[in-house]
């Protein structure tokens, strides 16, 4: 699956009186049409994508799908594959932020009506970056709820794990093949001197909190005392080992130059920039999970030459065709995103208007040279590796296909009424 994203980031900043909305800013609602032409122009059928949340989402039980039904009826009729990104680091106002212990239930009501609105809808990924909306919300106190220590960050987490779940299962009670891709940041903390090893290994456990919580697996022991030190009780954390729902899921992993850190003495950190890169930070995640993995973010700033994002294209797909060729099961890779977005060089903590030349395109629509790059990687590759279907046990049912497998299902079911024997009755006036 070659893939790019639209992003919905759509966090509060300013105590909450402040939405950054990347859809806005960046003026996908105006373009949106001309945003799936250059999908296609690309040669791509696959794309992270979601309505946003604080707009559709009104109140429980109340949604305005307007922009929804347009545009998810556009994708439909180009044949392209959504992997929809149902919240992107916040919430709607009137749900407040992720300290919120009603977040859960609503949001997978949510997703609920989204599935049933939507039943030809197969991909979906329900929370993005667990961990980091939840370190960033709560932990360094830049989004949402802007807290910051380990009791808040622990509670933010575990709502949003436990959202991210129960919107699995709502989907999966209407979409029974429902694939769900976990985009989830891929970290690694490395100790910057001696005395730097302890608080560097803690991190390096923390980091994959999310995906344990996610997918039904005991915590590390350090983590266990951690987590209910911060506020989990023993039924919440056994909520998560009882709902195991990694059967339905691909190991989706981002990965910037900024995943990885040098970590001091004294627990802080820096970004460290590239070192062990992808290949060997996804192998750690893949041995833990052992599930089909998708490069599902990365990207790089068009710097000053013009093709620094270019060579970074390059050495990420290296990366993914090197996980394949040593037998880790990968089935996707994602440019993220489809066009330059607007003050994430200060982690969207304040409203500056800074455009940055992340995207395949510019805000004007305009191809960039890693689009260049990336279209004539998508057309050197795709014929060459195209078996996704060899690593899933369910097949991805493209948009087009959806009433045929509707009609076949039908079939086979009437085939199996077929087949049943006659109920017999008894006959009161028998002998």
């Amino acid at each position: 699956m070659f893939c790019t994203g639209i992003e919905n980031s759509v966090p509060t900043i300013d105590n909450g009186k402040t939405r950054i909305d990347e859809m806005e800013v960046c003026g996908h609602y105006k373009h949106w049409r001309t945003d799936f032409d250059l999908l296609e122009d690309l040669g791509l059928h696959f794309v992270r994508y979601g309505p946003p949340i604080h707009t559709t989402f009104l109140g429980p039980g109340k949604y305005d799908w307007d922009f929804a039904d347009e545009t998810f009826a556009d994708l439909r009729r180009r044949d392209i594959t959504p992997i929809v990104d149902l919240c992107h680091f916040g919430v709607p106002d009137w749900i407040g932020n992720f300290q919120n212990g009603d977040f859960p239930e609503l949001f997978a009501d949510y997703a609920a009506a989204f599935a049933e609105r939507f039943p030809w809808v197969q991909l979906y990924t329900p929370v993005n970056e667990m961990f980091i909306c939840a370190t960033f919300s709560a932990r360094y106190g830049w989004w949402n709820e802007q807290l910051t220590g380990d009791k808040a960050f622990v509670t933010a987490l575990k709502h949003i794990v436990k959202a991210n779940v129960l919107a699995m299962q709502c989907i999966l009670k209407r979409r029974s093949n429902a694939i769900f891709i976990q985009s989830e940041s891929s970290e690694y903390f490395h100790a910057e001197n001696p005395a730097a090893i302890g608080p560097a290994e803690i991190l390096n456990a923390m980091r994959f909190l999310s995906l344990d919580l996610n997918y039904g697996r005991r915590v590390d022991s350090e983590m266990y005392e951690y987590l209910f030190d911060c506020g989990m009780t023993k039924e919440e954390y056994h909520f998560f080992l009882g709902n195991r729902l990694k059967q339905h899921c691909i190991l989706g992993n981002d990965y910037y130059w900024t995943n990885e850190h040098r970590v001091r003495a004294d627990g802080t950190s820096t970004a460290s920039g590239e070192v062990f890169g992808y290949t060997e930070i996804t192998r750690q995640y893949y041995d833990r999970y052992r599930l089909p993995v998708m490069h599902t973010e990365t990207n790089l700033i068009e710097g000053p030459n013009g093709d620094e994002a270019v060579h970074w294209l390059w050495k990420e797909w290296a990366s993914v065709l090197r996980l394949r060729n040593d037998g880790i099961p990968t089935v996707g890779f994602t440019w993220y995103s489809l066009t330059d977005q607007v003050d994430w060089d200060c982690a969207l903590r304040e409203q500056r208007g800074t455009v940055n030349p992340l995207g395949l395109y510019d805000l004007d629509r305009n191809i960039r040279a890693v689009g260049e790059a990336y279209k004539q990687l998508i057309r050197d590759w795709r014929d060459v590796l195209p078996a996704s279907s060899v690593c899933l046990a369910v097949p991805i049912v493209p948009p087009s296909h959806y009433n045929i497998m509707e009609e076949r299902e039908a079939e086979r079911h009437q085939r199996v009424v077929n087949l049943r024997p006659p109920t017999t009755q008894s006959n009161p006036q028998a002998g």
